[in-house]
Parts: C-alpha cells; structure tokens; sequence
C-alpha cells in the first residue's frame, strides 16, 4: 500500500478549482500505481468526504484542522511506503517524513518504485 502525497492547498489560494486540480494530480499517480500493481491511497479520498459530513466551511477552518492531516498521518502508519509527486507542499513533506521514521519507503518518482508482487 502506497500513499501518493502531494500539495492539496499549497499555491492554491484555496481556490476550488486549484485544489480540484491537485487531487486530479494525486488521483492520476494513483492510478497509474493501481495499475502497476500496487494499492495506492491518498489521504484526500479519505479526508474530503469526512469533512464534508462534519461541516467544514473550507481548508483552513477548525474541522479542516482536526480531520485533513490526522487522516493523512492515521493512514500513512498503515503504509508500506509514500510517493511524492507534486511541488512545495508542508503536509506532503510531513508525509516524508513520517514516512522515514516508520521505516517506509519513499519515493519521488513511479519509475523508482519496485515491480508489486503478485498476491
């Protein structure tokens, strides 16, 4: 299992568009994984929707703080690696390195990435 970790807000001004086209990014190197093999995640497919059902006015606001980057983190401990993609971004170099600390592995590219074993 791989999370894709990428800039969400960064360089975006919040702006819907922006922050839709940085999840497309996130969700095309997902699949680009899925098909090599791999169970890939990104901590938005999981975030998004809870802040949705909690309220949340926006990025930014008091349940954006509570759930987008605990979900991302919870998720990672469960990941045997991360992938990078992207530019400047806070929360995916968090992702880095939490990564590191568990003893995952991390990559900044898909050609880095090792072939799945087949189950």
């Amino acid at each position: 299992m791989i999370l894709v970790a990428g800039p969400y807000r960064s360089g975006t001004g919040d702006d819907p568009a922006r922050l839709h086209a940085n999840v497309a990014a996130m969700n095309e190197t997902a699949l680009a994984l899925f098909r090599a093999g791999h169970l890939p995640v990104t901590g938005e497919a999981l975030a998004l929707p809870l802040l949705e059902t909690a309220g949340s006015t926006g990025p930014g606001d008091a349940l954006y703080e509570e759930i987008f980057h605990p979900v991302a983190e919870r998720l990672l401990a469960r990941c045997d690696a991360v992938l990078r993609i992207g530019g400047p971004s806070e929360g995916a170099d968090r992702m880095v390195a939490q990564a590191g600390a568990q003893g995952a592995a991390v990559y900044t590219s898909l050609a880095e990435i090792p072939a799945a074993v087949a189950a």
